[in-house]
C-alpha cells in the first residue's frame, strides 16, 4: 500500500501576478467537471470547438486537482532547478538530438533565438515520460500527476474534440495512449544586450508538435498567441486553471479542421522581470476521412495520404531540429521556413 505521507518538499513562493496594463486576448473557459456526464460532453463540446477554431487556446477549470494539490506540484516541478546538484543534473540530460523527445534535462543554450545575432536561449527544462519508470529522474517524481493529466484531462478533452467532430466518443482516446512525455521548465532573465538584439522575444512563434498541449497556469506573463487579425497577445494568468491548445498532430487528424495555435515566449512584463518563470509542457498522420463535419467543411491535406508521416517519425523531426537547424525566410513577412518529412513548417518572429 503506498505510503499517506508526503515526502519533504520546500515550498515554491509564486511572484505575484502582473500590474500592467496589457493587451490580452479574450479566451474562452469551460468546465471540465461537466465532462463526465453525457449531458455535460454535450453541452461543452461546442464551446471548446468555438474556442479553439477561434483563437486555438482555451481556458478549462474544475479538473480534478485543488489549489493545495496544484501548489504541491509547483513545489515539485521547482526541484530540479532549485535543489538538485548542477553535478547531479547533468547525469540526467537528455540526448534530444538522437531520441527525438525531452525526456530529461535540457541546459540552457541549446536552441537558437536568434541565428543573426548569434541569440541562444536562457530556458532550463525538465522532460518526463508519463511512465516515469522508463528512465532515472530525480528523488521527486510526478507518477500521480502524469497519470492524472493523461486520463483526467487529455482523455477528456479528446473526447469532446471526437464529438465535435461528429465521430464516436473514443475514437482521439484510442490514438493516444500512456507511452508520451511531459516536461516543467524555468526561463531565466538574459542580459540586456541579448533582449534588445532578439527584440525581448525569448521563444520565436512556432506551434507544438502533438495533438494538444496543457500548461498549468502560472503567475508570471510571458506567453503570447497570435490572434485571428495577427497581433500578439498575452495570456493572462487564472489560478489553478489549465490553458490548453492545439498542435500539429490535431492539425493532421483533424484534416485542418483545428489549426495548430501559432504563440511564443517574450520577456515577462517590466513588473515581473526580477522572477524567472516556471512552467509544468505508431500512428500514421491521417486525417479522419469518417467525419461527417469534414465532408461538409472540406479536409485540408498537408500532404497526400500516402506520404504522411508516422507520429513518432513527425515528433522526433520536429524536436530534432527545434531551434538548431538553419531556417530559411519564408514567403510570408517575418515567417521562416524548414521542411520535415516532406512538409514545410514555419517559425513566426
Amino acid at each position: 500500500m503506498p505510503s499517506l505521507t508526503l515526502p519533504e518538499c520546500g515550498h515554491y513562493l509564486p511572484p505575484p501576478a502582473t500590474k500592467e496594463d496589457l493587451e490580452f486576448a479574450d479566451l474562452a473557459i469551460i468546465d471540465l467537471s461537466k465532462a463526465h456526464t453525457p449531458e455535460g460532453r454535450a453541452e461543452l463540446y461546442p464551446q471548446l470547438r468555438d474556442a479553439l477554431r477561434t483563437y486555438g487556446f482555451v481556458y478549462a477549470i474544475n479538473h480534478g486537482y485543488n489549489q493545495a494539490q496544484r501548489d504541491r506540484i509547483f513545489d515539485i516541478a521547482d526541484i530540479p532547478f532549485t535543489v538538485v546538484p548542477p553535478d547531479e543534473m547533468k547525469t540526467y540530460t537528455a540526448n534530444i538530438e538522437k531520441v527525438g523527445y525531452y525526456a530529461g534535462f535540457k541546459g540552457r543554450q541549446f536552441w537558437k533565438v536568434d541565428a543573426e545575432n548569434h541569440i541562444l536561449d536562457q530556458i532550463e527544462h525538465y522532460g518526463i515520460n508519463k511512465d516515469i519508470a522508463r528512465r532515472p529522474h530525480p528523488q521527486a517524481v510526478l507518477d500521480a500527476f502524469a497519470r492524472h493529466n493523461h486520463f483526467n484531462i487529455v482523455h477528456p478533452i479528446l473526447r469532446l474534440l471526437a464529438l465535435s467532430l461528429e465521430l464516436p466518443e473514443e475514437t482521439l482516446v484510442e490514438k493516444h495512449n500512456f507511452d508520451g512525455t511531459g516536461e516543467t521548465c524555468g526561463c531565466y532573465r538574459r542580459s540586456k544586450e541579448e533582449e534588445e538584439k532578439s527584440k525581448n522575444v525569448w521563444l520565436k512563434g512556432h506551434t507544438d508538435v502533438g495533438s494538444i498541449t496543457i500548461l498549468w497556469s502560472q503567475p508570471v506573463g510571458g506567453l503570447q498567441i497570435q490572434a485571428p487579425d495577427g497581433r500578439w497577445k498575452w495570456v493572462r494568468h487564472i489560478e489553478n486553471a489549465l490553458v490548453i491548445n492545439t498542435g500539429d498532430m490535431m492539425d493532421f487528424f483533424s484534416g485542418g479542421y483545428y489549426k495548430p495555435t501559432i504563440h511564443r515566449v517574450v520577456q515577462p512584463p517590466e513588473d515581473q522581470r526580477n522572477y524567472d518563470r516556471l512552467g509544468t509542457d505508431n500512428v500514421r498522420l491521417l486525417p479522419y476521412v469518417e467525419s461527417p463535419v469534414l465532408h461538409r467543411v472540406g479536409i485540408q491535406r498537408r500532404c497526400p495520404d500516402e506520404d504522411a508521416p508516422l507520429c513518432a517519425t513527425w515528433r522526433m523531426g520536429r524536436t530534432t531540429t527545434y531551434g538548431r537547424s538553419d531556417l530559411k525566410k519564408g514567403v510570408e513577412h517575418n515567417v521562416e521556413e524548414e521542411v520535415i518529412e516532406g512538409i514545410v513548417v514555419k517559425h513566426y518572429n
